[in-house]
């Protein structure tokens, strides 16, 4: 059977065509008609203090700290109020004692970690795409990193809130909910007086709920991932030889 020329000239079907994937919007996109009042950003930069390493100069600030923390709850910021506890203990002990408890506190238990990204994925190369994107939320704000900061860490994430970019500060912590309540949650077991601190930080939050609730729920009962394989993604360069410069 002959095939008619016109079969033989048509051109095979063109494949249909595929969308390309949306890439998630930015934390700038995100962050569009987000405000953070002036109050609120002077307590988190009070908190970002207070949950640093204790030293001469920390303890020499109590005074300005504690009028700052005041102010903020005369202006309406309610959660101020109860960092007082952690002020009174760091103006009445001694450094040795605040040093070593920090350590100890912060340093020793995976579940009060300032590191914010290792309550979603431990060390793990996702973990290391996760600090490259905080990374470049700070380069597009004008903000270049010192090898001696890890972008995810709690007093590095609230500092850049209060004096950089209040509104994508506000959608970054908000990313990492689950893993500051568990801070919370794990400091307040210990009885730890920087639980304080991260209470007045997530009373400035709106109510848990839906997925973030879901996700603390499962952090409470099984802990940051366990998984080590390393977080090359993000280590390559400089970056990688001060990892645990705030650990």
């Amino acid at each position: 059977m002959r095939i008619p020329l016109t079969l033989l000239r048509r051109r095979p079907a063109p494949a249909p065509e595929t969308a390309a994937p949306t890439p998630p919007p930015s934390p700038f996109e995100r962050a569009r008609g987000v405000r953070v009042d002036l109050p609120t950003r002077a307590l988190y930069q009070a908190i970002s203090l207070l949950l640093d390493y204790p030293g001469e100069e920390l303890v020499a600030r109590i005074p300005l700290l504690r009028a700052t923390l005041e102010q903020s709850e005369a202006d309406g910021v309610s959660s101020a109020a109860r960092v007082r506890p952690l002020l009174d203990r760091l103006e009445t002990t001694a450094l040795a004692e605040l040093q070593s408890d920090y350590v100890e506190t912060f340093d020793m238990r995976r579940r009060c970690c300032l590191h914010l990204t290792y309550y979603a994925f431990g060390d793990t190369r996702r973990r290391g795409m996760a600090l490259l994107d905080l990374k470049q939320a700070y380069l597009a704000s004008g903000v270049d990193l010192s090898d001696a900061e890890l972008p995810d860490h709690l007093c590095v994430l609230l500092e850049f809130t209060a004096s950089v970019e209040p509104a994508v500060g506000r959608v970054l912590l908000q990313d990492n909910r689950p893993g500051i309540e568990l801070l919370r949650l794990s400091l307040a077991d210990r009885g730890s007086p920087y639980a304080a601190a991260v209470e007045a930080l997530t009373g400035t939050f709106p109510a848990i709920g839906g997925s973030d609730a879901q996700a603390v729920r499962a952090l409470v009962a099984q802990g940051p991932p366990d998984e080590e394989v390393g977080m090359e993604a993000f280590m390559s360069g400089s970056s990688a030889s001060q990892v645990g410069a705030r650990s």
